[in-house]
């Protein structure tokens, strides 16, 4: 779709394009976020089971308006139950989380329609889902896994990042053509273990598709430490429907929030989340957990991409002085707050609320441990 889409939903009373999480204000409209506010917490409850499945792991989520549902991905790895993500109504009233009811469960599938399997059936192929997305102009998902470059029952794993397109049972439709430079390789180059596509986002028209990295590429510098901010991590740009590359911005991350118990302890920084807000505006949810501290800091950014300048032709960024990355504006660090807070990875938007503001909804990936939390929490967006 090559044009920007404006639909009236008079049911809600706000504005919606082809994201189903588009601001209330509008396209192109003015655009602004004060802060964030804490409405609610919900848990979901521990070794809770639906369709003979174990709902943990969740790792994103997304909100069809239209239908009033959430999509929830988990990323467990094809090990108690093949990749999955489900279907989910959230209830709100009077801006607290009334409930969260799972109503459907469906499996991810890979090209040819056969189910993704466990590592210890063929680990080269076992997925690690990340991010979920909603595209309300084709009726489909797309979701990203950030592959693998690690031992796996003794043998060492290539596996590279990926973004595929689905219909909502799950069946494999198309895949995003992913930059080389993301890709996994023998040598330190390319993209991090464990630190690639943690997030996703279309913009308000779903005419480009956006994947952020939590760390960044070996040739763009180290990870952040306690003393070392500002590393690079990088977006890319795709067209949504020929889904190839078309461009790569940088956003710089924070140090390491806290210093881990021991201090040589492991500790890590980096993307969980991005959301699209509009105007090349995205609201980046930056997450640090270090060994020993009791909860981890979130911090929800509002970065302004308009101004940045497109790096797919550059390399080592982290010395790169002639670049600009996006603009960050701090709009919530959750260690204010006196809520514990989890492993937060998913955001999206939710309702209208009752004073006409907009909503976010988190969700936290419990990691199937059993101190974890499924955590859901409710923001108000302040304009």
């Amino acid at each position: 779709m090559h044009r920007i889409l404006i639909f009236c939903l008079l049911a809600t009373g706000f504005l919606t394009s082809c994201s189903s999480s588009k601001p209330a204000t509008g396209q192109g409209g003015s655009l602004s976020i004060n802060r964030l506010k804490l409405l609610d917490e919900y848990v979901i409850p521990k070794n809770k089971k639906f369709d003979s499945t174990l709902v943990g792991g969740l790792s994103g989520i997304d909100y069809d308006a239209k239908n009033n549902r959430y999509f929830i991905l988990s990323d467990e790895r094809s090990s108690t139950s093949p990749a999955r993500f489900y279907t989910a109504a959230i209830n709100i009233k009077k801006n607290k989380i009334a409930g969260v009811q799972f109503l459907s469960v469906h499996t991810l599938k890979q090209p040819g329609g056969s189910v993704f399997p466990s590592f210890a059936e063929n680990a080269q192929l076992t997925p690690d889902p990340e991010s979920i997305r909603y595209n309300p102009l084709t009726n489909t998902l797309t979701w990203t896994s950030e592959g693998d470059r690690e031992v796996r029952r003794g043998k060492m794993i290539y596996q590279n990042p990926y973004a595929y397109e689905m219909d909502l049972q799950g069946n494999f439709k198309d895949s995003f053509f992913i930059p080389e430079n993301l890709h996994m390789f023998k040598e330190e180059k390319g993209s991090r273990e464990n630190g690639v596509l943690e997030g996703s986002s279309y913009d308000s028209a779903c005419k480009y598709f956006y994947i952020s990295m939590e760390h960044p590429i070996y040739e763009d510098g180290p990870i952040p430490s306690l003393t070392y901010s500002g590393a690079p991590v990088r977006f890319t740009k795709f067209d949504a429907v020929t889904k190839q590359p078309v461009a790569q911005y940088a956003y710089q991350l924070d140090a390491i929030a806290r210093k881990p118990v021991p201090a040589t302890a492991f500790a890590v920084n980096g993307i969980s989340e991005i959301l699209y807000w509009g105007n090349d505006q995205f609201l980046v949810l930056e997450r640090s957990y270090s060994s020993g501290i009791f909860k981890n800091t979130i911090k929800i950014y509002l970065a302004d991409f308009s101004s940045a300048t497109d790096v797919s032709g550059r390399s080592a960024l982290h010395l790169d002085k002639l670049y600009r990355p996006a603009l960050k504006k701090l709009l919530l660090n959750m260690d204010e707050l006196e809520n514990y807070v989890d492993n937060l990875e998913g955001i999206t938007f939710g309702p209208l609320l009752p004073n006409g503001h907009r909503s976010l909804i988190l969700i936290a990936d419990n990691n199937f441990s059993g101190y974890q939390k499924s955590q859901v929490f409710l923001l108000e967006i302040i304009p």
